[in-house]
């Protein structure tokens, strides 16, 4: 079994910044991909930002030069550093990581909530 974690949603005003935590546990041989998504009310799930096992990084249009995405392979830990928050930044953000258990696995995280509000 594998879990993923988060923390550090809340409310923030538009022009500050928070910092979101994913942290997986259980039977763990390695991780592929981690990344982070985000659903606002009304609105699909959307691709944040990923980090993939060779280093590589993506991010969504809406918040390349403002979010960044990090990952520490010896604690299997991803993090979202998010500056300059936006009201339409607001949403659940979900971790995500495909994970190899006994097998491989596409795990998701309970989603925290983040308000960018004045």
């Amino acid at each position: 079994q594998v879990q993923l974690v988060e923390s550090g949603g809340g409310l923030v005003q538009p022009g500050g910044s928070l910092r979101l935590s994913c942290a997986a546990s259980g039977r763990i041989f390695s991780i592929d991909n981690m990344a982070w998504y985000r659903r606002a009310p009304g609105e699909p799930l959307e691709l944040v930002a990923a980090y993939g096992n060779a280093g590589t990084t993506s991010y969504a249009d809406s918040v390349k030069g403002r979010f960044t995405i990090s990952r520490d392979n010896t604690k299997n830990t991803t993090s979202l550093q998010m500056n300059d928050l936006k009201p339409e930044d607001s949403a659940v953000y979900y971790c995500n990581a495909r994970v190899k258990s006994t097998i491989w696995v596409n795990v998701w995280g309970q989603g925290t909530q983040v308000t960018v509000s004045s």
